[in-house]
């Protein structure tokens, strides 16, 4: 039997290893690498080339949704189920915006876990029940009517999304250059064009938009009011 492979992107320890503990009592699945970051979860791809990739949505350094984003580019064949513990709307789009072919909540049972991954290896979508409910009900209504929140991520560059998660994280312009390796002057470009493209004028509205893309999670800035 040939066994599916799994690469699981998730930053928190104790969530990856519940996962990795659930999938191993399963004789079809086999995890092929672990990533604790969205940049090491790309470089784990690319050097593994699983079969499906759980991929956290909100992870440091490099985001879920971008980090879906260069998987699929650098290895097609490769199936992104996003994890994530928010079911917003936005956040379900912006994640099939990027490729994904499934969504599941953290609290999602076991069982729905390993049908999803299975579902998507075969070619098909799953989401979490609850999200997949409420997808059927949206879907039933014309889509002007359905109320998603249209906070796209699709106009902006890799290197945009890469200035627009450090500078949600709080970082400064030097701490973003040095992270990125480009230089300042390159960083305050990047963020002025995100300012344009985004039609956003002060770096909490940044925040906010990443917030409620799903690109970081509201815990990780608290002082924004």
């Amino acid at each position: 039997m040939k066994r599916i492979t799994i690469l699981l992107a998730e930053d928190h320890t104790i969530v990856r290893e519940g996962f990795r503990k659930m999938l191993e009592l399963e004789d079809d699945l086999q995890i092929i690498g672990e990533a604790q970051d969205g940049r090491q979860a790309v470089a784990l791809a690319k050097k593994f080339r699983p079969a499906v990739v759980l991929m956290d949505i909100a992870m440091p350094w490099l985001n879920g949704l971008e980090a879906t984003r260069q998987v699929l580019k650098a290895v097609p064949t490769t199936k992104v189920l996003m994890l994530s513990a928010h079911s917003d709307d936005a956040y379900v789009k912006n994640a099939t915006d990027c490729g994904a072919v499934g969504f599941l909540l953290k609290q999602t049972s076991a069982q729905d876990v390993c049908q999803a991954i299975r579902e998507v290896q075969k070619g098909g979508m799953f989401f979490s029940p609850s999200i997949s409910r409420r997808l059927d009900r949206l879907n039933s209504q014309s889509r002007d009517r359905t109320g998603l929140i249209k906070k796209k991520i699709t106009p902006l560059t890799s290197r945009e999304l890469e200035v627009l998660q450090l500078i949600a994280e709080g970082k400064a312009n030097k701490e973003t250059a040095a992270e990125l390796g480009i230089a300042i002057k390159t960083v305050e470009k990047h963020r002025e064009h995100l300012m344009e493209k985004l039609n956003i004028h002060d770096t909490a509205g940044l925040t906010r938009y990443a917030i409620g893309a799903g690109i970081i999670e509201s815990s990780v800035q608290l002082t924004i009011i």
